[in-house]
């Protein structure tokens, strides 16, 4: 009984556990993990001394609620020791992203923004959206807060400066002027209306201006139309004159334009009833380049200066930092944030926190954004809960789901098939957790709908329970809408029986009579199909749900189309990329024409050696 007895006493936790790890410890820097009885990482910190840092948790008191309640839950710690605390710190911030304890604050929004590209590999320059790995030959400028703004600044810088945005293949098909040049949005490099000479020097216009020296660009403007003027070439003064009005209205329309501040991120915290807003302004060239709002897991209580360090070494982990970042709050430390971010930038990186001034305006804004941002989204979140508890009650579910997975699949008559996956929970619909699915089997092509959905499930399972058997994360769903009826809900049992999760409810969203929305029938296994009442506000949700499931499958069925559409055989053709693909088509005008060309021939397109050549002509004559 007494062995029994101690079978069941539960695992030591708290300081006496934290106080034994001092005796091992030494002064070096490093990283330690604080784990729960059950293994699971609770916290992952840094530190200059491991031994000084562990000790300060190994106190009985001194400590605030969130971290009292972590000590509290602590049953094992382990620990990695580096050279240096700025090693330290970096090794700390790729096991937040990695392992996502509990109590750290995590980013969970990290997507890459946009920027706008000057190509430089043409001789007549292209401008154009850019997102990602900055791998061409160009100017960047950026970045830009979304893709709206850029589309905003390509529009304007379109009317100002002429500059062509065709890809390489259309510049190099065209024979006339397309419709931009006649609404005065390019000058039709294509067709020889501008000289290389000329346009070059409208590129190094809208290099300028972009970098904020409108001043210029302005003052050459108003010297060409006066020239133009006196030459009594009026067409083309008023050409100069539209051009002018243009950049003044861009100009106009930039918003905050901080006379004194060339270059940096404006970043502000607000924190309210546990939850955390940050908004981030971009500010290049004295020019207000647009602002996000982030919403960081705040590790069950952290305070403002742990947030935003834990941000910027986040934020910046793939993007390069600008040369000053002006803070609403001072980080825990400075210098070795201010270190890590020199080193990423290749430069000297400077964080300020600002009290008065321009500067200190600039912050103000940033933190009044990110105060109304926090309340709008409270609210939200407020409504979201009371429609998940709804949808529970409605759907007999254990609990308000935190993740629901809403499935739809695509096709014309089998064709281009692919099936869509969109996830939403409390903060609304996840984004960054959608999925598509390209129909492999033979479903697909039979138009076969409960096939196919039999596969998606077979393959997002498949991968779930491969990944994460024990579920222990939170990307297993509470609860799976499926777009259709009896015969849907079928086919998802059996694939689900099929793999052992028989635990997940899931509900059949189908319409009802004349399959008008809002007679909206809900079908369970086992059970009659029943409806919501006309104006409940949870049929509506529903109806949100399954639309955006239906947008998303749809969106995924058109890209895939499109690219097929647009699939030649050259891209069967080991060795022939993009760019390859583009010159034999600008060269030979078709790929009926490219399998017609002999080896010769073939050698005289530029980028195709004559090895390469021969395995296109080899491709298509079948030797």
């Amino acid at each position: 009984m007494q062995g029994d007895a101690a079978e069941q006493k539960p695992a030591p936790s708290g300081h006496a556990v934290i106080h034994a790890y001092l005796r091992t410890l030494d002064s070096s820097p490093g990283v330690y993990r604080m784990l729960d009885a059950q293994s699971q990482v609770l916290y992952v910190g840094k530190a200059r001394n491991l031994r000084a840092r562990v000790s300060n948790y190994a106190r009985p008191s001194g400590h605030s609620a969130r971290i009292a309640r972590m000590i509290r839950e602590t049953a094992s710690m382990m620990f990695l020791t580096t050279r240096t605390e700025t090693e330290a710190l970096l090794l700390e911030q790729n096991l937040i992203k990695q392992l996502k304890p509990r109590y750290n604050v995590l980013l969970r929004d990290d997507k890459s923004f946009p920027n706008i590209l000057i190509a430089k590999d043409h001789p007549f320059p292209m401008l154009k959206k850019h997102r990602g790995k900055k791998s061409e030959k160009g100017s960047y400028f950026g970045p830009f807060a979304s893709a709206g703004a850029v589309n905003r600044t390509l529009n304007q810088l379109q009317r100002v400066f002429l500059l062509r945005t065709c890809s390489d293949a259309m510049f190099e098909s065209r024979t006339r002027p397309c419709l931009l040049y006649q609404i005065k949005r390019c000058a039709a490099p294509c067709v020889g209306r501008i000289a290389p000479e000329d346009y070059a020097a409208l590129i190094g216009d809208a290099e300028r201006f972009l970098q904020g020296r409108t001043t210029k660009v302005q003052a050459n403007l108003a010297q060409q139309m006066q020239a133009a003027s006196d030459a009594m070439e009026f067409e083309r003064a008023a050409a100069l004159r539209d051009r002018i009005k243009a950049l003044t209205q861009v100009q106009s329309q930039q918003g905050i334009n901080p006379k004194g501040v060339a270059e940096a991120d404006v970043i502000a915290v607000h924190l309210e009833g546990g939850q955390a807003c940050v908004q981030v302004f971009f500010i290049r060239a004295n020019q207000s380049w647009g602002n996000r709002d982030f919403y960081p897991r705040t590790g069950a209580g952290a305070e403002e200066p742990e947030i935003l360090e834990a941000f910027l070494t986040q934020f910046y982990d793939d993007k390069e930092p600008p040369r000053l970042i002006l803070l609403s709050h001072p980080v825990d430390n400075p210098d070795l944030v201010g270190a890590i971010l020199s080193d990423r930038a290749g430069r000297k990186v400077a964080l300020g926190v600002p009290q008065r001034g321009e500067k200190a305006e600039l912050v103000e804004n940033a933190a009044r954004n990110a105060r109304e941002s926090l309340a709008r989204r409270m609210a939200e979140s407020a409504t979201q809960n009371r429609l998940l508890a709804g949808l529970a009650e409605a759907f007999d579910l254990d609990a308000p789901p935190r993740r629901i997975e809403v499935y739809d699949n695509s096709h014309i008559q089998g064709t281009n098939a692919v099936g869509g996956m969109i996830v939403a929970g409390p903060d609304g619909f996840l984004k960054s957790q959608y999925r598509k699915f390209n129909i492999r089997g033979a479903a697909g092509a039979q138009g076969d709908d409960f096939g196919m959905m039999k596969e998606v499930l077979t393959r997002r399972f498949e991968r779930l329970l491969k990944e994460d058997p024990e579920r222990k994360s939170d990307a297993w769903p509470d609860l799976l809408l499926i777009d259709g009826g009896a015969g849907q809900i079928s086919a998802v049992q059996e694939i689900l029986q099929e793999l052992g999760v028989d635990d997940i409810p899931f509900v059949g969203v189908a319409k009802g009579i004349d399959r008008d929305a809002g007679k909206e029938e809900f079908h369970r296994p086992g059970e009659p199909p029943f409806a919501l009442r006309m104006n409940d506000p949870v049929l509506y949700f529903v109806q949100r749900l399954r639309d955006e499931a239906h947008r998303w499958a749809i969106g995924a069925h058109r890209a895939k189309r499109a690219k097929a559409v647009s699939a030649t055989p050259l891209d069967e053709i080991p060795g022939v990329g993009a760019a390859r693909k583009r010159a034999l088509l600008a060269h030979f005008g078709s790929a009926k024409a490219v399998s017609r060309a002999g080896v010769a021939d073939l050698c005289a397109v530029e980028g195709i050696s004559e090895t390469l050549a021969q395995t296109i002509h080899d491709h298509f004559h079948g030797t």
